[in-house]
């Protein structure tokens, strides 16, 4: 028998862990996950922020767990996690949203600034799947793993950002290499979600740009930048057992924007 709408997106008595939500559409994917009745345990490296995130979900009613962490080093990945098992006993759900970038010419783009992209949005996001999934698989209950690419990923852009397009598209080969070592032998699900252009800081100074903007919308058939909450519904599908069947696959939502 077929389960209800509800039941196939409800998470309540599981645990997800959000990277990068102190801020931008982390906050979002947080509150989605309690939303639907996860435990949260949310992480990034700025305190002040991440507290404020948690204190606005503990006051909507949800358990949230707050772990200051980095995700390029490993030792605080495996940290978020105990903290996880320490609070609620298990991790079932990753967001793997840490991420950032900056544009910078191919020909004159400092190889530091390059491959510190690399570390935080390609290196990071394996170094935090790792450890969760290590968790999953000694529990012996499988999971969902949803990384967090970018339309970037699937097509370019006029901005140029080779670190940030590069990590965003070794991010979707992750994805697939991951699916298929974890989910067969461990039922560990891993997709990747792949925003278009969404408000948030890392966005606004193309968005805030005239220039910047029309150009997104000259290319996007919906015709306007996305609104976070158009989120929700995409990631929920792949975090949840109304994905169950989902792994190795890659969601647009990005407006039409990477057909082009």
């Amino acid at each position: 028998m077929t389960a209800s709408l509800p039941a196939l997106f409800d998470l309540t008595g599981r645990t997800a862990v959000v990277t990068g939500a102190s801020s931008g559409l982390g906050t979002t994917f947080a509150a989605a996950l309690a939303g639907a009745g996860a435990s949260v345990v949310v992480t990034g490296r700025r305190a002040d922020l991440l507290a404020d995130v948690a204190d606005g979900l503990r006051a909507a009613g949800a358990v949230c767990v707050p772990v200051v962490a980095d995700v390029r080093l490993p030792a605080d990945c495996a940290r978020v996690v105990q903290a996880a098992l320490d609070e609620t006993g298990r991790v079932d759900v990753l967001v793997n949203n840490a991420g950032t970038g900056h544009g910078a010419r191919a020909l004159t783009e400092d190889p530091a600034a390059f491959e510190a992209v690399l570390a935080t949005n390609l290196a990071g996001a394996h170094h935090m799947a790792q450890a969760v999934a290590r968790a999953m698989v000694a529990a012996g209950h499988g999971g969902s793993v949803v990384n967090v690419s970018s339309a970037l990923a699937l097509a370019v852009g006029d901005v140029p950002q080779a670190a940030y397009t590069a990590s965003k598209a070794g991010l979707l080969g992750l994805t697939r290499d991951l699916a298929m070592q974890w989910t067969a032998r461990y039922g560990i699900r891993v997709n990747a979600l792949a925003p278009g252009f969404f408000p948030s800081g890392m966005t606004a100074p193309l968005l805030g740009s005239e220039k910047g903007a029309a150009g997104v919308l000259a290319r996007t058939p919906v015709g306007r930048v996305g609104r976070p909450e158009e989120l929700v519904g995409p990631l929920l599908l792949l975090a949840s057992d109304a994905g169950s069947y989902m792994t190795g696959a890659t969601v647009a939502v990005d407006g039409g924007w990477s057909m082009h």
